[in-house]
């Protein structure tokens, strides 16, 4: 078995150019997924807060989730570390 990290999604380009959408600190407003917890590729695993937008952001593979790096309430840039699973 092997270990993943999954990381922060580069924000949407339309962001930059409008700012309407991700006016002030993007935040986390929910954890989806707890530690020891079964995720397929695509399930949500938190859900971002922009300000003016509520955002679910998907994992891009499959595992068990065996580390969360963020908690409700943190702020997260671009390429932050959110989890860590173990894969097959």
């Amino acid at each position: 078995m092997s270990t993943i990290s999954v990381r922060m999604p580069k924000y949407p380009e339309c962001w930059s150019s409008c700012g309407s959408c991700a006016s002030g600190n993007v935040f986390i407003l929910e954890l989806l997924v707890t530690v020891g917890e079964e995720v397929q590729r695509d399930d949500n695993i938190l859900t971002l807060e922009t300000g003016k937008v509520a955002l679910d952001i998907p994992t891009p593979y499959a595992g068990r989730v065996v580390a969360i790096h963020v908690t409700e309430g943190d702020t997260v840039d671009e390429d932050a570390l959110l989890i860590t699973l173990e894969t097959a």
